[in-house]
């Protein structure tokens, strides 16, 4: 981009938090409306909207932006939609991970049990005549799209279990929804899980908690101590993720996803689920490093809990090791992370930039806090950050 570019660019960024910051009730209101639904309001709703503005209740103005359709079936879809594909792109059609973030939302489900909760939401509408909804497909939730069906008045929560089959043990919400086990739990060494969940729900890539201290006794026999015949290259290099990712990625050796790799995370098959028998893909490469960790089970450790990453502020309550998807995944969604996490996401979405002013962090680490005390409700946070941002901030 030229200086000039840049010049105008920058011009024109600081014209519109002026106007905002300047605006009154009835463009606050707009403001508002088109973060929260990405659609304009009807006159009624802005007049609505407007009038609890000047009462100096903004977040009931806000709370009429909440209850647009268009709020559930296009910016929430969108939102949610790159967390459940490796090439993390929103251009995929609606899946049972994206419906359930949806459902939840709209119903004030705890968010905090996103990632261990037997729960799974379906679309109902009798006069779409849609197919079951199947673990060996993603149909139901593909035709519901291809009909426009509303979601906001149509999801159904029900639960994995007795939906998909899944033993409600195994079950860890959005991590063991048919999108995400087709994505991630395909092929591979179920690494891969790990690697995404971090990435979409504790907002970290692995380079960003990267740690050389951590003990490697769990770190599979398929990683090579010595990369190019040089061991420096793993101590101070491949040790960092694998220390950390290894001893909890052990939480998913009874899952797999057979199938074929079509891609958009619609690969056909369905999830396998082996409890007391570990996937073989815990074991390929075993040459590479004999003496490496042998998987047996389903058990898992967080050595991050010790060392830098003790900042992402596990819960004291929880052991910090356990067995199974389940148990990692309440490890993961009580973290201070995790709930930081919820919070930027939202931030960024509703005003189209990260949090980067004094501002706008005091902004969200009260959101973070309104999160947590309210539940983890995340529609609040959405009206929240609405409200932040149309005061020119």
């Amino acid at each position: 981009m030229s200086m000039n570019s840049l010049k105008v660019a920058s011009a024109c960024a600081v014209a519109l938090a002026s106007a905002s910051a300047l605006a009154g009730p009835t463009e606050q209101a707009k403001f508002i409306y088109d973060r929260i639904a990405g659609v304009p309001p009807s006159q009624t709703e802005l007049q609505q909207m407007s009038q609890d503005i000047q009462q100096g209740n903004a977040m009931a103005a806000a709370g009429v932006a909440l209850q647009s359709p268009s709020f559930y079936n296009t910016v929430l879809k969108n939102w949610a939609m790159p967390w459940t594909n490796r090439d993390q792109t929103v251009f995929a059609p609606l899946n049972d991970y994206v419906a359930t973030v949806i459902g939840m939302v709209r119903d004030d489900v705890p968010f905090n049990t996103a990632l261990s909760a037997d729960i799974l939401y379906v679309v109902n509408a009798p006069s779409a005549n849609l197919p079951a909804p199947s673990p060996a497909n993603n149909d139901h939730y593909a035709q519901a799209e291809a009909q426009n069906v509303d979601l906001s008045s149509t999801l159904q929560q029900t639960t994995q279990s007795g939906t998909y089959g899944l033993p409600a043990a195994a079950t860890a919400g959005l991590m063991t929804t048919r999108a995400a086990a087709s994505s991630f739990f395909i092929n591979g060494t179920n690494r891969a899980m790990f690697r995404f969940t971090m990435i979409a729900q504790m907002c970290l890539d692995l380079n960003q908690v990267e740690d050389i201290t951590r003990p490697p006794d769990r770190i599979r026999q398929d990683v090579s101590r010595s990369p190019g015949g040089d061991s420096r290259v793993f101590l101070n290099t491949c040790i960092g993720c694998h220390s950390g990712m290894d001893p909890m990625a052990g939480a998913f050796a009874y899952y797999n996803f057979v199938g074929t790799v079509v891609g958009d995370g619609l690969n056909t098959g369905s999830l396998q689920y082996t409890p007391g028998q570990v996937q073989p893909k815990y074991h390929i490469n075993s040459t590479n490093f004999p003496q490496g960790y042998y998987t047996t089970d389903d058990s898992w450790i967080n050595y991050w809990r010790h060392g830098p990453n003790q900042i992402l502020g596990w819960s004291p309550s929880l052991p910090g090791s356990g067995n199974g998807a389940k148990s990692l995944g309440e490890e993961l969604e009580s973290s201070t992370q995790f709930a930081s996490c919820q919070v930027q996401k939202v931030f960024k979405a509703v005003c189209y930039r990260a949090p980067a002013s004094s501002a706008d962090l005091q902004q969200v680490a009260q959101m973070q806090s309104d999160f947590v005390s309210s539940g983890y409700k995340l529609k609040q946070m959405f009206a929240e950050a609405a409200v932040y941002c149309s005061q020119g901030q």
